[in-house]
């Protein structure tokens, strides 16, 4: 029997949640972010599962590209980060990637470097994220560059990125998009702007091109309850099982460091599940953890590879009794908030030594 630690990932729900990004702007093309090992979920498995479906992915990194072009995802994969190096350009154009540019840098090497097979390109402009893309000031020059270089395969989409979508009244998004339309408004080109929180949330943001992340993976970018986000499924159920049961008596300690103490006599469960797996050692005690349908708290230090949680008030608990740490029926925000932290690093941090099972067409 192996170690109960696992993830079960939902290609259902990400094909619902894909279909409800599409269902809110209608009129727009909608690629599917698989990044980062689409967030924690498995790149290739999700891809494959996305492609019938989504025109385009995007992705990090070349290496994350041709991670999913050797599993044999043939539609176009978009470099949100574009090239690093020269060498790259070169093999992005044989595969047929798309190229974020978003830096002086980058759209010199591409203007510069005859390829092969035209290359499409992507032009990001800086509106206020001041993280990547060209100043307003500069977007004119560079995209003139681009519809007049001959192995540009035209037209050119132009992006920036909201960093502040996820607040749902947020003025920066609203002087962000001002700024946008302000800069391109003398040119007839495709537009992308509107990522996961602003699918669901801005519908200002809905242009040609729109770059669905964290929503397709089921869990809300936003803080309080929004009407469309409440409409995800959770992709990834991530789940254990009890390992060990003891009573402790009062005054009695559990854990590392001795950081919490019994009030009473207490039955206190292990499970096999710690922060070698990715569950964050920062969780606070009275995080909840699901067990036999049953809220429990989580006392004691999360360590390597095992939590301990206090049952005392479950009627029956026994060894193989299956947890849920987050899921289907335990939120995925409630558990990143008792960690100070969002849900995109806890679906991210979720080591490759826990297994992930997939289901499809409800099995």
């Amino acid at each position: 029997m192996s170690r109960p630690a696992q993830a079960i990932i939902n290609l259902d729900a990400l094909i619902h949640n894909y279909q409800l990004a599409c269902s809110l702007a209608p009129q727009a093309n909608t690629l599917a972010v698989v990044k980062a090992d689409a967030y924690g979920h498995g790149a290739i498995a999700c891809a494959k599962a996305l492609e019938p479906l989504a025109p385009a992915f995007a992705v990090a990194s070349i290496e994350e590209a041709l991670q999913l072009r050797q599993a044999g995802i043939q539609k176009p994969i978009l470099l949100l980060e574009g090239i690093f190096s020269d060498d790259e350009l070169i093999t992005a154009a044989q595969h047929k990637l798309w190229l974020m540019i978003a830096n002086q840098q980058q759209l010199d090497t591409i203007c510069q470097t005859p390829t092969q097979h035209p290359i499409s390109c992507w032009l990001k402009i800086d509106t206020g994220m001041h993280r990547l893309g060209l100043a307003p000031s500069q977007f004119s020059a560079a995209y003139q560059r681009l519809i007049n270089c001959q192995h540009i395969q035209q037209p050119v989409i132009v992006a920036t990125h909201l960093a502040s979508a996820d607040v749902p009244t947020s003025p920066q998004t609203q002087q962000q998009l001002a700024l946008f339309q302000q800069t391109t408004q003398t040119v007839n080109a495709p537009q992308s702007i509107a990522n996961s929180a602003a699918i669901l949330n801005w519908q200002a943001a809905h242009q040609s091109w729109n770059r669905p992340g964290i929503m397709l993976y089921g869990s809300s970018p936003f803080a309080e309850p929004q009407p469309q986000a409440d409409k995800l499924k959770p992709v990834m159920q991530l789940l254990t099982a009890v390992i060990a049961v003891r009573q402790i008596p009062t005054g009695d300690s559990v854990g590392y460091g001795a950081s919490w103490s019994a009030t009473k006599t207490s039955t206190i469960a292990t499970l096999a599940i710690g922060y070698g797996d990715g569950y964050p050692r920062a969780l606070a005690h009275g995080t909840p953890v699901l067990i036999n349908g049953t809220i429990c708290p989580l006392v004691g230090r999360v360590s390597m590879d095992m939590i301990t949680v206090d049952v005392s008030h479950l009627p029956h608990i026994n060894i193989g009794d299956s947890a849920e740490l987050w899921g289907d029926n335990l939120n995925i925000n409630t558990i990143a908030d008792a960690a100070n932290t969002i849900s995109y690093e806890l679906l991210t941090g979720i080591t490759q030594r826990v297994p992930r099972t997939y289901q499809h067409n409800g099995t």
